[in-house]
């Protein structure tokens, strides 16, 4: 951890710890939000409060071009990762979701390696080892999908990383926080219209854990967390920036022993301490520089982490 810059480590801990608190604030916002309507209210409101919050200090806004290029990548990883989630879980286990999920960090390194950017041989064996102890924590679970739910997860994983690594190597995003906050508002704008013709509304009545697990998910989830890991993509290798896939599950998991009174077991201290290796060899390999817009983006995304 030590060869990390501290913004990098910041953002490292920010997105493994609030994203990975937020699979509990999820299960309460749903008591009364529809589940495309909570992922797109969440984003296009917290995607508004930091456009409007960057325009008060002065921040240009995006040209048409970095408009666009944000909604490409909003509507990949929100859009098409989030709502295509969403989607699936209604058909598959939730063994099943975190197996597939925890496939993210090596479709990153395929999308990155068509781009001309592979993983070295310290990385491969962190994201090797990670799959194997976080398919091994997920394996306690039952393992059921219809045909449906698989390909809807194939989707949105394949979304998630592509926008991912697009944002990286391509796209022309507004410089630092600016960028952040038109990929929220275009993913969010395009989940709310998705929940709108799903048949989604959202009802007259809150209940009042369901408001506070929806703010939660908005400052932490989206204005920090997001932000946070958009500011990763463009300061650290891939495979490391995707590593919140293995540490997310141990953070539920330990969340759900300290406040659900669930326990562990010894197949969850096996892969919590394999994924912990997985970690040490991501965050230890070697970096190398990255080309991006990134001296504004640092100091505009460490300011919103």
């Amino acid at each position: 951890m030590k060869t990390l810059p501290k913004p990098v480590l910041l953002a490292l801990l920010t997105v493994y710890l609030v994203w990975g608190s937020t699979y509990l604030a999820i299960r309460f916002a749903l008591l009364s939000f529809p589940p495309f309507l909570l992922m797109g209210t969440r984003f296009l409101v917290a995607g508004t409060v930091l456009y409007l919050w960057l325009a008060l200090r002065g921040n240009p806004a995006p040209n048409l071009r970095q408009w666009r290029d944000g909604a490409v990548v909003g509507v990949l990883l929100l859009g098409g990762g989030m709502g295509l989630t969403a989607v699936a879980q209604q058909y598959v286990s939730s063994g099943m979701t975190a197996v597939f999920i925890a496939a993210a960090p090596l479709m990153f390194a395929l999308w990155a390696g068509l781009f001309g950017d592979w993983p070295g041989p310290r990385e491969w064996t962190g994201i090797v080892i990670g799959f194997g102890g976080a398919a091994l924590l997920a394996g306690g679970g039952e393992f059921r999908a219809q045909p449906a739910g698989v390909l809807a997860l194939a989707g949105a994983v394949t979304c998630w990383t592509f926008g991912s690594v697009l944002s990286q190597k391509k796209l022309a995003l507004a410089p630092g926080a600016m960028g952040f906050a038109s990929e929220m508002l275009a993913g969010g704008a395009f989940l709310v219209v998705a929940g709108w013709l799903q048949g989604e509304r959202l009802g007259a009545s809150f209940d009042s854990r369901a408001l506070l697990a929806w703010g939660y998910l908005v400052t932490a989830g989206s204005l920090a967390a997001f932000s946070a890991y958009m500011y990763l993509l463009s300061k650290v290798k891939p495979a490391l920036a995707s590593s919140y896939a293995y540490v997310n599950p141990v953070i539920a998991v330990l969340l759900g022993v300290g406040l659900a009174g669930e326990t562990l077991g010894a197949r969850e201290l096996l892969s919590m301490a394999i994924i912990l290796g997985s970690v040490i060899l991501l965050t230890t390999a070697k970096a190398t520089p990255k080309n991006t817009n990134a001296s504004a983006a640092a100091s505009a995304a460490s300011s919103t982490t």
